[in-house]
């Protein structure tokens, strides 16, 4: 089963032809003033959400004040923000799109597909809807706190990470989001009461593994606590003592508002049951609904979803089981001989700071070598400017097992890619190469970069299914692009790492709208796939507390091909593979639909001129 266009949600007819933006007005036309409009729009995101200035480098100048704010995570600052984006939701569809340009118009469209998805999930009364702040826009949440969402995880990472420190000014700013830290968590806890109160509580695994990572935390000194350390060591030559006060903040109101997140998650943990699916929840069958258009822009219902990802999933087997042969790997299933060669030592690191240290250098050298080849893959090309780092220690037993984070718009910050490198046993060599096409170039990081061109609301706007589905392509062009030739093993890596996403496809319906157990969920995967299970353990837990998010790649990512053999069939030999791909990663975030426009645009140009 395929998907077909009926099922992408309709957010506009017009389309924009990407290779020759047309320049937005500077005077007073009908393009002029929606531009004004959804420039206020963005400027009021970033006061709901500073984290998205500060991600972006834009908390500077007339926007400094945000360098001193997070986001406000109480049930008051959640029903302002809903608030808030019914209001603009509002003053979006009252805009008249038949005057404007092309461009405009996608503008347009796409913000008001982005804030009908927020204003339907935040009609839900319980939960995390994180559609409006760029930096966790792609995933959304029935529980306020669990392994992977809350200010818990999110928080201590964001000032290491992104929270830039120059002046004393910024040190400044430091401490008052470390305060701002410490009534969000309280904020949180509000929620999580009110959440049980209606029979919203996470399943008790997911209780238990939120729980020890907080325990982790707590057992650590107070000058050991992330937040306390980062800013100590970056303001180590600055006068004023920032460490101390940073361990003050940390110890008067940071770790009791954590304390007592942790006491009211393990009040509910004593009642929580095993039930792993959203199916258990009020309102249950509707939010999986929402979550998963909200994760794929499309229509597609749970069971065409499911349907989807076996399908598929049959087809890249079948390939892989040829490439296992030439190997002598011939007996079991694809799954079971993909779970042996995982084993073998061979292709695995050492499990130790030696190993990981390997793995870190060893996606060095596949950046290195995959920037090389782009030039045939792109006519347009930006830096891409990133790091590879391993996930925080103390949080990564909730955390997925890779993760990419942007960088500025100015490009002082570089993007982050994250590995989770708890297990290196999880890392065969053969699996690294197609992970860091993904993550990094050109997938996540470099996509995020030509959305910078775009306006600023474009920017704060990205769409699940557009992003991954994008980074899932990106493993495919580095295929095209001749990185595993020779590399046996390393093509089975980037089948077996396509195949993971039909897994998830099958998976996540299959918990929220099947009610699968966990159990049942993790055997499956491991089966089927042939990865271990300490991998799909972790990812099976994100599902449960990300409905609908993994069901974007694959969904994405076969939108964008069936888009490109159209083109092709569309053009003969005037398709330009180069093109079509600055055409597809220069429209920024869009629904599926929008960017089905864009690339129908990008044809009839390609007709006319050439």
């Amino acid at each position: 089963m395929t998907a077909t266009r009926r099922d992408f949600l309709v957010a506009g007819s017009s389309v924009l032809a990407l290779s020759a933006l047309p320049a937005r007005a500077a005077t007073d036309t009908p393009d002029a003033r929606a531009q004004a409009t959804l420039a206020a729009m963005a400027e009021a995101m970033l006061a709901d959400a500073p984290e998205s200035a500060t991600g972006l480098g834009l908390d500077t100048g007339p926007r400094a004040a945000l360098k001193s704010r997070l986001g406000n995570k109480s049930p008051a600052g959640q029903a302002q923000i809903a608030t808030h984006v019914t209001a603009r939701l509002a003053t979006l569809r009252a805009i008249d799109l038949a005057p404007l340009s092309p461009a405009t118009r996608t503008d347009v469209e796409v913000a008001r597909a982005a804030h009908e998805l927020a204003a339907e999930g935040f009609a839900f009364p319980f939960g995390d809807m994180a559609m409006m702040n760029s930096n966790w826009s792609y995933r959304n949440a029935p529980y306020a706190v669990a392994q992977n969402t809350g200010s818990f995880v999110e928080t201590p990472d964001f000032l290491d990470a992104n929270h830039g420190i120059e002046t004393a000014a910024d040190a400044d700013a430091y401490l008052a989001r470390l305060s701002a830290y410490a009534a969000n968590l309280n904020g949180e806890t509000q929620r999580l009461r009110h959440d049980a109160g209606i029979g919203v509580t996470a399943p008790a695994f997911l209780l238990d593994k939120t729980l020890s990572q907080m325990a982790t935390v707590q057992r650590q000194p107070i000058d050991q606590w992330v937040p306390v350390a980062s800013l100590a060591r970056r303001t180590a030559s600055m006068p004023g003592d920032y460490g101390a006060k940073a361990a003050k903040i940390v110890r008067d109101q940071v770790a009791p508002a954590l304390a007592a997140q942790v006491a009211e998650l393990t009040r509910q943990r004593a009642t929580a049951t095993m039930d792993a699916g959203v199916w258990k929840l009020p309102d249950g069958e509707a939010y999986y609904a929402w979550a998963l258009k909200a994760g794929t822009t499309t229509t597609m219902t749970p069971e065409e979803v499911h349907a989807l990802g076996l399908d598929q999933l049959a087809a890249l087997q079948g390939q892989m089981d040829g490439l296992l042969k030439g190997l002598g790997l011939t007996k079991g299933t694809v799954g079971e001989r993909m779970t042996a060669m995982g084993k073998d030592p061979r292709h695995l690191f050492p499990d130790d700071d030696k190993g990981r240290a390997q793995i870190l250098a060893y996606i060095e050298g596949r950046l290195t070598d995959i920037r090389t080849r782009l030039p045939r893959a792109f006519a347009t090309l930006v830096p891409a400017k990133l790091i590879v780092k391993r996930v925080p220690v103390e949080i990564e037993a909730g955390m997925p097992g890779a993760y990419a984070g942007a960088g500025s718009i100015d490009g002082s910050v570089p993007g982050n890619y994250y590995i989770n490198l708890r297990d290196t046993n999880s890392w065969p060599r053969y699996s690294l190469p197609t992970l860091t096409y993904h993550e990094g170039i050109p997938g996540h990081i470099w996509q995020g970069e030509y959305s910078y061109k775009l306006p600023l609301i474009r920017s704060l706007l990205p769409f699940n299914a557009y992003s991954e589905g994008w980074a899932l392509y990106a493993e495919q062009l580095g295929d095209e692009l001749g990185a595993y030739d020779g590399d046996v093993a390393g093509r089975l890596g980037y089948l077996q790492s396509i195949a993971y996403r039909c897994c998830r496809l099958v998976v996540d319906t299959g918990l929220h709208a099947k009610r699968w157990t966990r159990q049942q969920a993790i055997d499956w995967f491991a089966t089927t796939n042939g990865s271990t299970v300490e991998e799909v353990q972790g990812e099976v837990d994100r599902y449960c507390a990300w409905p609908g998010q993994a069901c974007g790649y694959k969904v994405g990512h076969g939108e964008i091909v069936r888009l490109r053999e159209t083109a092709k069939t569309a053009l003969g030999p005037k398709f330009d593979f180069r093109l079509f791909n600055d055409a597809v990663v220069k429209s920024g975030g869009v629904p599926m639909t929008v960017l089905a426009g864009n690339v129908a645009a990008w044809v009839g140009e390609r007709k006319g001129i050439l």
